[in-house]
């Protein structure tokens, strides 16, 4: 109930926003009535799509309700900018008015009110382009240094290759998800880290188009943490097919392994939100070491989101590795991560824990990526002062 009420609010909220930019921008377009009327007409097909794209992970993934899902998340990404670039014409309009008043016939306000109307939908049309290549092609790989002061010499060099947030649905397929495969294993890591939020949709529906994971390969193994689409997914059985395809997934546990005769720790929490579906989900940091040796001084830690570093901290992690954030996946949704995340991207320090958050591997929502593109992350422990890669 509280789901379906959410969603309802949304929708209306949605509706109002495309009231806004209609009436903001259609009246001010140097174009002919029939030309206005469709425009007003895109808009209203638009309210629907959104929200119909976002629930067609619950039905079956032919290729009609793919194709509904395509169109609707590319409307919902080229809204999205034109939403922010209107409110910005807002507040450049404002201050035209402002200096008009100050100095009479400084600008022509007539002029300023349609070129910039132009200039809005031909900026969200070319954002969505460039957001669109940048979120389809494969993620670079971005190397990383952690440098850990007093890492054992034995552990020097060890190498992680991190993914996250691929999110297989609706637009992400088999096809994308092999060509992250292969990049992963070219690396030759000693160890893969999968940060969650791997699906949207069901293990019926997607368990096609997981398939390629289980060509992953490093010396020590593939492990997986969930994230919390997961749980909107059916982490029960997601969790029962990434064993099947060969993944370890560490709920709230550990395993030690060892590396030229030294040994490590590598722990892995459910989703800082996993217990609000499943109580017996609930992340725990702290009991994801229970019974761990106390002679092991490196301990890793995968965790879905960032902010379950203020309990990996306390638990005396080493490093923790996460993703859900995208790193605002396009502009200017960046600027918001902060308010509910303690990192946005990249490696920060929290006392004496490193955290590196990725940007993720695929997207989420519309195909697209600006300013935060998405990655394959090859991470090496190195001692403290110790070289970049």
């Amino acid at each position: 109930m509280r789901r379906s009420s959410f969603f309802t609010r949304a929708i209306v909220i949605g509706v109002m926003l495309h009231v806004y930019v209609g009436l903001r921008l259609i009246p001010e377009l140097p174009v002919g009535m029939s030309v206005k009327a469709i425009a007003a007409l895109a808009l209203v097909a638009s309210c629907f799509l959104i929200p119909l794209s976002m629930l067609v992970r619950r039905f079956d993934h032919r290729p009609s309700i793919d194709r509904i899902a395509w169109i609707g998340l590319l409307d919902m990404g080229f809204f999205s900018s034109l939403l922010v670039f209107t409110l910005l014409r807002d507040v450049a309009l404002a201050s035209a008015l402002t200096i008009d008043a100050l100095w009479r016939g400084a600008l022509s306000l007539d002029r300023w009110r349609i070129d910039t109307a132009v200039g809005v939908v031909a900026l969200a049309a070319l954002s969505t382009l460039i957001g669109f290549v940048n979120a389809r092609r494969r993620a670079r790989v971005v190397s990383v240094d952690v440098p850990i002061v007093e890492l054992p010499p034995e552990l020097d060099g060890l190498t992680i290759v991190q993914i996250s947030d691929v999110h297989v649905g609706p637009t992400i397929k088999a096809r994308y998800v092999d060509a992250i495969v292969d990049a992963v294993n070219r690396l030759e890591p000693d160890l893969i880290a999968v940060t969650g939020d791997i699906v949207d949709g069901s293990v019926a529906q997607l368990a096609d188009h997981t398939k390629p994971l289980e060509r992953l390969t490093a010396r020590y193994g593939a492990y997986l943490v969930t994230g919390n689409h997961e749980y909107y997914s059916g982490a029960a059985q997601w969790i029962a097919e990434f064993e099947r395809l060969g993944l370890r997934v560490l709920l709230n546990e550990h395993v030690v392994l060892e590396h030229n005769g030294t040994r490590f720790i590598v722990a892995g929490v459910t989703d800082y939100s996993a217990g609000q579906f499943d109580k017996a989900h609930r992340s725990d940091p702290a009991a994801a070491l229970a019974d761990a040796p106390d002679d092991v001084r490196i301990k890793l830690l995968l965790a879905h989101q960032p902010r379950t570093a203020l309990a990996a901290v306390e638990a005396g992690y080493t490093l923790q590795l996460s993703g859900h954030t995208h790193g605002g996946q396009f502009f200017p949704w960046n600027f918001f991560v902060r308010l509910q995340q303690p990192f946005t991207a990249g490696l920060a320090r929290l006392d004496a824990l490193w955290v590196y958050t990725s940007r993720g591997t695929g997207y989420w929502g519309p195909p697209k990526r600006l300013g935060a593109p998405s990655e394959i992350t090859h991470l090496r422990l190195v001692n403290a002062g110790a070289s970049q890669f």
